[in-house]
């Protein structure tokens, strides 16, 4: 189906909430579905001089974004990258990411996030899976060593670097010098640019699976394009201002899809000022909201809880923050309402996954926060439960199921996963893995996962990758790893294991240390529980599930 089908589908009838909450969006305004270029271009056409992105007190107008990106995409179709390539970037939140993923986008190249959590191994594994030969970083201590072993392995035949001290004093290294490794190349423009499509390939996103083993999810131009045109839809009801007033935060990572889209993709569109922060960091937060007088911060579960228990925050002055949103991970429901008590502004919650670009639900602002509540579907997204044995069967308001979306920001599937992809896909519906149900009003609850998934800081921690990696070490005869709560993470990873006859004592620090060239550190395990024996069904299976129960019942008689 294509996506403009997808979108005239997904606004039709048999939407409950369209009724309940009449005036949550607009819900028969169309879906803007084109090109990510096309649409930097209307924002350096409509804005010009105004500033698009802050970044160390250094202002770049959305004409200069416009224009640096238009020459890195002239500089790599001069070097004869195009249709069929991949570039991988491996950027924090510098203007390189920006300029580099609208300068790869328009040439037709797919781009390939890399994150600096990703162990080596699983970095070599998404270049050779993806099919990307060439690297984009920039000279940060932290991003340029990986980098050059990744060309020294041979996982690339070239990295492409950005100079970090470009944009105002810091750290950089030098870079040395050889033939593969270069500067990012600018050109003039061509007289012609690659004509796309909004069904074009523009972006791969790894994100893992049931196995763990990072599988890229291929989002179109069209895909991006409509999720954000989705979140422009929908009408928040915060207080209007004018766009000069509008300043939005940007410390989640562009590299992540949250806030690539969310964030980048949406507020270019818009045409607002983007505060971009390399890292997070609550000090920097507060001087934003307090002096620079930022209008809009979104973050992980982690991040407000980090703000609420700063020492400076109560004497920070909230009064320019109009929209507040947190996503990319269950938010605890004591936070949210800490959160409003401390900025005067209630907390918005969503949900949405990697594979739907990640437009799925807002909360409406008349329906108060309760544990669980996810809301209800963007416009132009249809979301209903489904049987979770089959898929098929759609049940009614009430009962518990997998949750099941389509709509054109859903991705077209996995890379070179043919069967995966089939399987994920139900009459047009992509099945989630999150089990939840939906009442009268179309307000959806998330339950629980179908997947044996860990959200760590918003990050999708998957327990199989965990446990292949334990599975290396000499001693450990089994193990199995799930999610634990964690007051700042939200969840983290807790392994059990089960050591080999004879084998010496094992620590948490001793484990952790010889995970630490196999795991990214948001994978890291937070705990380290020795046992004879590990639960097994009748049949011999490991069971995570016991543990997990048990686990929740250690917390119930804590909090009791």
């Amino acid at each position: 189906m294509s996506l403009a089908a997808q979108a005239s589908a997904a606004s039709g009838t048999g939407q409950p909430w369209r009724t309940a909450f009449p005036d949550a969006a607009n819900w028969d305004a169309p879906i803007a579905i084109g090109t990510i270029p096309a649409l930097l271009d209307r924002a350096a056409s409509d804005q010009s001089d105004r500033p698009a992105i802050e970044f160390r007190d250094c202002r770049i107008s959305y004409r200069t974004l416009a224009a640096e990106a238009d020459r890195l995409s002239a500089g790599l179709l001069a070097m004869g990258i195009g249709q069929d390539d991949a570039v991988a970037l491996y950027l924090p939140n510098t203007p390189w990411h920006p300029i580099a993923f609208f300068g790869v986008a328009r040439t037709r190249a797919r781009i390939v996030h890399l994150s600096p959590l990703d162990a080596p191994r699983e970095l070599a594994h998404k270049l050779s899976d993806s099919g990307a030969r060439t690297l984009v970083t920039t000279n940060l201590p932290g991003h340029l060593p990986p980098a050059l072993d990744l060309l020294t392995q041979g996982a690339v035949d070239r990295v492409l670097v950005g100079e970090a001290a470009l944009w105002g004093d810091t750290e950089a290294l030098s870079v040395p010098s050889g033939e593969r490794l270069l500067e990012l190349p600018r050109a003039p423009p061509p007289t012609r640019w690659p004509v796309l499509s909004p069904d074009d390939l523009c972006l791969l996103q790894y994100t893992g699976g049931t196995t763990g083993v990072p599988k890229g999810a291929m989002l179109t131009h069209g895909n991006l394009t409509a999720a954000v045109s989705m979140y422009r839809n929908w009408l928040d009801h915060t207080p209007a201002g004018s766009r000069d007033e509008n300043r939005i935060i940007v410390m989640l990572p562009l590299f992540h899809i949250y806030g690539l889209t969310t964030l980048l993709l949406r507020h270019i569109a818009e045409g607002n000022e983007l505060l971009l922060r390399q890292r997070f960091d609550v000090a920097t937060l507060l001087d934003d909201i307090g002096r620079k007088r930022a209008t809009s911060f979104c973050g992980v579960p982690s991040m407000w809880t980090a703000l609420m228990n700063h020492p400076q925050a109560s004497e920070c002055d909230f009064s320019s923050l109009r929209n507040c949103l947190s996503g990319g991970a269950p938010l605890p429901f004591a936070v949210g309402q800490q959160v409003a008590q401390l900025t005067g502004t209630r907390l918005r919650i969503g949900w949405g996954m990697t594979e739907t670009a990640p437009a799925g639900t807002r909360l409406p602002a008349n329906v108060d926060l309760a544990p669980g509540l996810i809301g209800i579907p963007l416009p132009g997204v249809d979301l209903r439960i489904v049987d979770r044995d089959d898929g098929t069967r759609v049940l009614p308001p009430g009962e518990a199921g997998e949750i099941a979306i389509s709509g054109p920001n859903v991705f077209r599937g996995y890379w070179n996963r043919p069967e995966e992809t089939a399987a994920a896909f139900r009459d047009g519906f992509f099945l989630t893995g999150d089990i939840g149900r939906m009442d009268e009003r179309g307000l959806f609850t998330l339950l629980d996962r179908k997947k044996r998934m860990i959200i760590s800081s918003g990050f999708n921690v998957y327990p199989a990758a965990i446990e292949n990696a334990i599975y290396e070490h000499p001693d450990i005869a089994e193990t199995i790893v799930i999610g634990v709560p964690d007051a700042y993470r939200g969840e983290s990873a807790k392994a059990f294991v089960t050591l080999k006859p004879r084998a010496p004592a094992m620590t948490l620090d001793g484990l952790r240390a010889f995970l630490a060239d196999r795991l990214g550190r948001h994978e890291m395990p937070v705990a380290l529980e020795l046992r004879d024996a590990l639960p097994r069904s009748p049949v011999g299976k490991l069971l995570a599930r016991v543990l997990v129960e048990e686990e929740r019942a250690k917390a119930n008689a804590t909090s009791a």
